[in-house]
């Protein structure tokens, strides 16, 4: 059993969801057309009323991967999951520097702005505001295409300072880690006793430090877990290095980590979804497990929704999975090193870079491509007038091993894509995935 295909008539009303079969017939024969690709979506042209019954919607909401589930009786009509994009701090941080690097080169072009640092209620990283809102954008775009939809949604609630010391008591939540301490440096003094925690004081070197056992820059935070209390003896420019002691103490500490982040996330993401959906049937992550086993269906977040939907007994469920992977298009200057008014050449213009290209010969960024040797994936960058690069993943896609470009000519596009990689696997591909 297959996918099947988003219809809505030709008022815009959606119907229920029809066969792939029956969609290839009705392009071919002009009485539809299609108006939307994530998720695929066809508009009848002709009156049509269509029989219309109750389905429901499972999302399985996450921070990395969201999974998506149509279901309507004892068949599941949808199964899919998509996978956000994980880069937008990284990009944030590398403009933050550029910009820095520019102020610091006297090349300023307008007034400095310091009056806009003021941030509204409610204000949440852009990181999380991206992950939070595709969680709500793609339950409005299933919702839009299905009639009398039924939404079930799961969402996760985490007590953190539980996760950090399971025996706390009712007290101590009010008594945090530096109860009765008036700076952080003089907790983590206290606790290691006034004793480096390297030599254990057998330098005796009376200055003491505190040194961040995972550095901000790599992802550390100023939390105490992460502060040590080192001496001026062992806190040296050989020890950071690899081979060093602290270098040892820090890959050390990356193993045991406990990252918070995840669960911050999802307590974040709860309360925003309480608020945009309070129609929706909530429930949490210990009870999908229990009706999963039920279903005696495999981990995985498209299974997830599934079980989410409230289905109580699976007759027909798809064989396939349609993967939807968030694509970064635009790699505008903002993001150089070298600002367009400190070039050699000054781009008066506006010219585009070579890299961000959006379109040669036909080809366009992004495009599902197949090569000669059966092998497909996407264009990630154009080179010159007659190449391109094209990646399945993380891996280039070659005909001649020892160049990474290939010719336009010998390829062929299956489909034109935009934001969204979107592809439709096997469930037995994804299980060995």
């Amino acid at each position: 059993m297959q996918n099947r295909v988003f219809v809505i008539n030709r008022q815009g009303e959606p119907l229920m969801p029809c066969k792939q079969q029956k969609c290839r017939k009705l392009l071919q024969s002009g009485k539809a057309k299609v108006i939307k690709k994530e998720p695929f979506t066809i508009q009848l042209l002709f009156g049509s009323t269509g029989y219309k019954q109750l389905v429901s919607i499972g999302v399985d909401s996450g921070q990395h991967h969201i999974g998506l589930a149509v279901t309507s009786q004892d068949k599941v009509l949808f199964q899919g999951e998509v996978s956000l994009r994980q880069d937008v701090k990284k990009l944030l941080d590398t403009r933050r520097i550029y910009r820095r690097g520019r102020r610091n080169r006297n090349t300023r072009y307008r007034p400095p702005r310091f009056l806009n640092r003021a941030k509204p209620a409610g204000w949440l990283p852009p990181s999380v505001v991206s992950k939070v809102q595709h969680n709500i954008n793609w339950i409005r775009r299933l919702r839009a295409v299905l009639p009398k939809a039924e939404l079930h949604i799961e969402v996760g609630k985490f007590d953190m300072a539980k996760m950090k010391q399971p025996d706390i008591t009712a007290l101590g939540y009010q008594q945090g880690d530096l109860y009765g301490y008036e700076t952080a440096k003089q907790y983590v003094l206290d606790r290691d006793n006034y004793t480096c925690q390297i030599c254990h004081g057998k330098t005796k070197d009376p200055k003491l430090k505190i040194h961040h056992i995972i550095y901000r820059s790599t992802g550390g935070t100023n939390q105490v877990s992460n502060l040590l209390t080192v001496c001026a003896t062992c806190h040296t420019q050989a020890n950071h290095q690899p081979g060093g002691k602290l270098y040892a103490l820090q890959a050390k500490k990356f193993q045991s980590h406990r990252s918070l982040k995840g669960a911050t996330f999802m307590n974040i993401l709860r309360r925003r979804l309480f608020t945009a959906f309070p129609e929706a049937k909530f429930q949490y992550g210990a009870q999908t497990t229990l009706d999963r086993a039920k279903l005696d269906l495999p981990k995985a977040h498209y299974n997830d929704a599934v079980t989410i939907s409230g289905i109580q007994k699976i007759a027909q469920q798809p064989t396939a999975i349609v993967m939807f992977h968030q694509f970064r298009k635009k790699k505008r200057s903002l993001h150089e090193a070298t600002a367009r008014k400190g070039r050699k050449t000054p781009n008066r213009a506006s010219k585009r870079n070579a890299k961000n290209t959006k379109a040669i010969n036909g080809f366009h960024l992004n495009d599902y491509v197949q090569l000669p040797n059966g092998r497909r994936g996407s264009i990630s960058g154009f080179s010159g007038q007659y190449k391109c690069y094209v990646k399945a993943g993380n891996h280039y896609l070659t005909i001649n091993p020892k160049y990474k470009q290939v010719n336009l000519c010998k390829l062929k596009v299956i489909r034109h894509q935009n934001n969204w990689n979107v592809l439709e696997i096997n469930t037995s591909d994804y299980m060995m995935a």
